[in-house]
């Protein structure tokens, strides 16, 4: 969480942290894996200038919990999401949504009901197929993970981070980032996310992209590691919308390039 103390509220899957920055309409960011609302702190100063920020770390990330009731899986993060916009009384925000903040906000607008006055998808995880090699190896063998030394999970978390990028970034990002999910419970918590993988949960929505509204802009960091360039053409093409490039950069735009990343969304949310 960023740029003051965070809010605590009650959801359904446990205690989430939350804050709001900035004047103007509502908009809100949802965050991806293994991300927390600190992966939009670069591109906040700008989009707050613009709009009420509202950000929170999704329940099993970040300051949120990660020992909730429920499992912290793609339909349990849907649910949430709705809850919070009712926490904020937002009824029809604009969002920017990353990585399988994507799947979130899709299965909240067409599973839930909840409607979004301006809308953003930037390399997302949105449509089957999803995961890599590594995501599906460590599904299968939890457990194992799950019991490696202190110092070797850390060094396979820092490695996982440092595979999304294209372009170093700051040493306080990364630690942002990386701290989170170490000790006993940011392991368990790492690793539970690979194990609640399951592409399910993007099919069920994935019938309704043609008929979303109002139809999302879709960005994409062209040389992105984790999801290809390709996947986010095809997801435009099933949108029915232009996909913008955002050339040279990986999977974390917003951390890798945040003034011209913040411009681009600034963009796609105006010409809505």
């Amino acid at each position: 969480m960023t740029h003051r103390p965070p809010d605590r509220f009650n959801t359904s899957a446990g205690t989430v942290a939350a804050t709001r920055i900035g004047s103007g309409p509502p908009l809100v960011l949802a965050h991806g894996w293994p991300w927390s609302s600190h992966s939009w702190s670069r591109v906040v100063p700008h989009l707050s200038q613009h709009f009420t920020c509202h950000l929170y770390d999704m329940p099993g990330f970040g300051q949120s919990d990660k020992t909730g009731s429920r499992p912290m899986s793609l339909d349990t993060q849907g649910e949430v999401f709705g809850e919070m916009l009712n926490h904020w009384n937002l009824k029809e925000p604009a969002v920017i949504a990353h990585d399988f903040g994507g799947a979130v906000t899709l299965r909240a607008h067409i599973l839930h009901g909840r409607r979004y006055s301006a809308w953003v998808l930037m390399n997302v995880v949105a449509m089957r197929p999803w995961g890599s090699g590594f995501f599906d190896h460590v599904g299968r063998h939890t457990d194992a993970f799950l019991g490696v030394p202190p110092h070797i999970h850390e060094a396979i978390v820092r490695a996982y981070i440092h595979g999304a990028l294209i372009r170093d970034l700051p040493s306080e990002d990364i630690e942002a980032l990386v701290t989170p999910w170490l000790g006993p419970e940011g392991q368990a918590a790492f690793y539970a996310q690979f194990a609640l993988a399951d592409e399910r949960f993007t099919a069920d929505v994935e019938n309704g992209f043609a008929c979303l509204d109002p139809k999302p802009a879709i960005l994409w960091g062209a040389d992105d590691p984790w999801i290809p360039l390709d996947r986010g053409h095809a997801l435009a093409e099933l949108v029915g919308v232009p996909l913008t490039e955002l050339a040279g950069l990986g999977h974390l735009p917003q951390l890798e390039d945040p003034t011209r990343v913040a411009t681009a969304l600034l963009s796609a949310l105006k010409a809505h």
